[in-house]
């Protein structure tokens, strides 16, 4: 709906998110399961950014850019939960309309950069496999610190690119988001301005963000996959493979998940529904709690600089006591 020139209501200026007002009669359970997904969120990805900070067996590019990906999955979790966890306890919140329109911006430049970094990874366990002698003269700390670089200034263009769309609407109301963030279309849904042009845009942006990097991440491993069938022996198509295969799930989980909030149609589908989806891709469920999980759990590398650490902190409190 639009208004003609001088004729447009007077803007909002607070949003009230609803968050899951289906689950008010257990607020207090559903809150502490999101408070311990939460921390075990934060501490898998702050143990990850530890232990490569602190060991330097893992001083090699595939581990600065798991590094990275943490960093994402730790950002795009504090944007999200606070609000989260504020409607789950208390059933409701009230946020300024620039809050939430800031909120979705940075949930945007986020996850468009973590897209651009799941198809760099990709790229370098494809020169690790298929292109091996060559690796560390591409893979250098140069071309890994400018890649990394320019992947978050692409995610600020696409973040500031909406912010300038947004901006030029207006909104009129109503005053609720039936959401426990500020996502897209709960936020177009307040404008009385013709969002149709903004859709295109988003659909473009969106295609470019997401099409790009999932056409370099499936072109990598189909020639990754070409590489390890033509290795003779079984152990060696398994030491290949294994060195891929993290990233391979996580890059399956985060566009699953992509998909399933925002490419399958949400006509008739419920609300709560909806929402549960969200959770799911966006806090705690999946990428950013999984992503250090599948990491650590399934690399020999991580295991061991874990395991030093563990024994230098050991060391150091009995070398405290002992005194």
């Amino acid at each position: 709906m639009s208004f003609p020139q001088g004729t447009l209501p007077n803007n909002i200026t607070t949003i009230v998110l609803l968050g899951f007002p289906d689950v008010h009669s257990f607020n207090f359970l559903f809150f502490s399961l999101l408070i311990i997904l939460y921390f075990g969120t934060i501490f898998g990805n702050l143990l990850i950014m530890s232990l490569y900070l602190m060991s330097k067996n893992l001083q090699s590019p595939m581990y600065f850019f798991i590094t990275q990906l943490s960093l994402y999955d730790l950002l795009v979790t504090t944007d999200v939960v606070p609000t989260l966890l504020h409607t789950a306890l208390y059933g409701e919140l009230t946020v300024s309309l620039i809050y939430c329109i800031l909120q979705l911006c940075f949930f945007v430049m986020l996850e468009s950069s973590e897209c651009f970094l799941l198809s760099l990874m990709s790229y370098d366990r494809y020169l690790a496999i298929c292109n091996p002698l060559r690796y560390h003269s591409i893979m250098s700390h140069k071309f890994c610190v400018t890649s990394v670089t320019i992947i978050w200034f692409m995610g600020f263009i696409m973040s500031l690119t909406d912010l300038f769309a947004i901006q030029n609407l207006y909104f009129c109301g109503p005053h609720a988001i039936d959401h426990f963030y500020c996502d897209f279309e709960p936020i177009l849904k307040l404008s009385c301005s013709d969002t149709s042009i903004f859709h295109y845009q988003v659909l473009i942006l969106g295609s470019f963000v997401i099409m790009i990097p999932f056409i370099v991440i499936v072109m990598s491993y189909v020639c990754i996959g070409i590489t390890i069938l033509k290795i003779p022996s079984n152990t060696g198509r398994y030491k290949a493979f294994s060195t891929c295969s993290s990233h391979l799930i996580v890059v399956s989980l985060f566009y699953g998940t992509l998909s399933i909030v925002y490419m399958f149609p949400t006509k008739g589908q419920s609300l709560l529904l909806s929402k549960v989806l969200s959770l799911m891709y966006t806090v705690t469920v999946v990428t950013p709690l999984l992503n250090p999980i599948i990491y650590t759990l399934r690399n020999k590398d991580f295991k061991e600089a874990l395991q030093k650490v563990k024994y230098v902190i050991k060391e150091s409190i009995h070398n405290v006591f002992s005194v």
